[in-house]
């Protein structure tokens, strides 16, 4: 969910030599091809004619020729797989090699996180929303519940660092 510290597990992963894919960058770019202002109203536009258009899993197909190309020169960590159909084509398209790591945090603490960030903040009333339409219309449940590792991300950056590194132990 926005604000669990996908991000930041991503980074950590980088700095361990994976490179990243972020699932919202498809969602950046068509903002800006349509000059529209990025903020959580077009996001959220964006995000739902992009599904409309190619499916449940429109992020992961969209992204996948930036995996495949990624995939040739180092392990890859996608940032913000969200719905089942997502997870789903990309469990089939990589089988074994595919893992999922969840990284949770309360909404009371992600929320906080939100309004604070220097990037995209988010009012209490816009998380709220954006929680329940991930929920409702992304089945971003799906994925959470399927995943391979779980990191709780409750406390400060130092644990979130060491649990991300208890994670990439295990995949070594």
């Amino acid at each position: 969910m926005a604000g669990a510290g996908k991000s930041e597990v991503a980074r950590i992963f980088e700095e361990h030599d994976f490179k990243k894919v972020r699932f919202g960058d498809i969602t950046d770019e068509e903002l800006g091809n349509k000059g529209l202002e990025q903020n959580e109203e077009n996001e959220r536009y964006v995000r739902q004619q992009l599904r409309k258009e190619h499916g449940m899993a429109a992020y992961a197909k969209l992204n996948l020729p930036r995996i495949d190309r990624s995939l040739k020169s180092s392990n890859v960590v996608v940032d913000g797989l969200y719905s089942w159909e997502e997870y789903i084509f990309l469990k089939e398209y990589y089988g074994k090699q595919f893992t999922t790591v969840a990284v949770w945090a309360s909404p009371a603490t992600r929320h906080a996180r939100l309004a604070r960030r220097a990037n995209r903040p988010l009012t209490l009333e816009e998380a709220a929303s954006r929680d329940k339409s991930e929920i409702e219309n992304s089945n971003k449940g799906g994925p959470i519940a399927m995943a391979d590792f779980t990191i709780v991300n409750e406390d400060s950056l130092e644990e979130l660092e060491k649990e991300t590194e208890r994670v990439l132990s295990a995949l070594k």
